[in-house]
């Protein structure tokens, strides 16, 4: 598979002048006239990702997979036991059904945002596996290899996450 292939028309072809398996710096993006499905992409200033770095991200995202399943389950089950219990049970005052209202706003909001960090882990794990995991949803350009580090999850480079900040 081919750098073209895999990260789109931007990549040159392979040169006949290069060896084949050689990394070359575009700008800033990297070339690689042969690249296998686990070469990510990285930014010019950047060496390549290790296979232990590779390693350590996934089993971080893969981790954090097992744990946000299990905050899920949890949670659900904690919003199904406010759910029974009622809002307008017989013998609560207000201020108990305020309480428990607020409670469960609470416990939705915190299933939604565990719902959306499920969604994003299981994508990272995809584009991983694709050998996508790295390249810019927007701009198609390397996320950066620290950025990604700090932040498994990110979908976006600096400049295209800065973008869409200001809107």
């Amino acid at each position: 598979m081919t750098a073209r292939t895999l990260l789109g028309p931007a990549y040159s072809a392979r040169r006949p002048d290069r060896a084949v398996g050689e990394v070359v710096s575009l700008g800033a993006r990297v070339y690689c006239s042969r690249m296998t499905e686990t070469t990510l992409a990285v930014r010019g200033d950047e060496d390549p990702w290790t296979s232990d770095e590779t390693a350590a991200v996934r089993a971080e995202l893969e981790d954090d997979l097992v744990r946000l399943r299990k905050e899920l389950d949890l949670s659900a089950k904690e919003l199904q036991d406010l759910l029974r219990d009622g809002v307008d049970g017989a013998g609560n005052d207000q201020a108990d059904v305020g309480s428990t209202s607020l409670e469960r706003d609470a416990e939705m909001s915190l299933a939604a945002n565990q719902r959306v960090l499920l969604l994003q882990t299981e994508k990272a794990l995809e584009r991983l596996g694709k050998g996508t995991y790295g390249v810019c949803e927007t701009c198609g350009e390397p996320i950066g290899k620290l950025r990604l580090q700090a932040f498994p999850r990110a979908t976006l480079c600096k400049s295209c996450k800065q973008r869409e900040e200001r809107r």
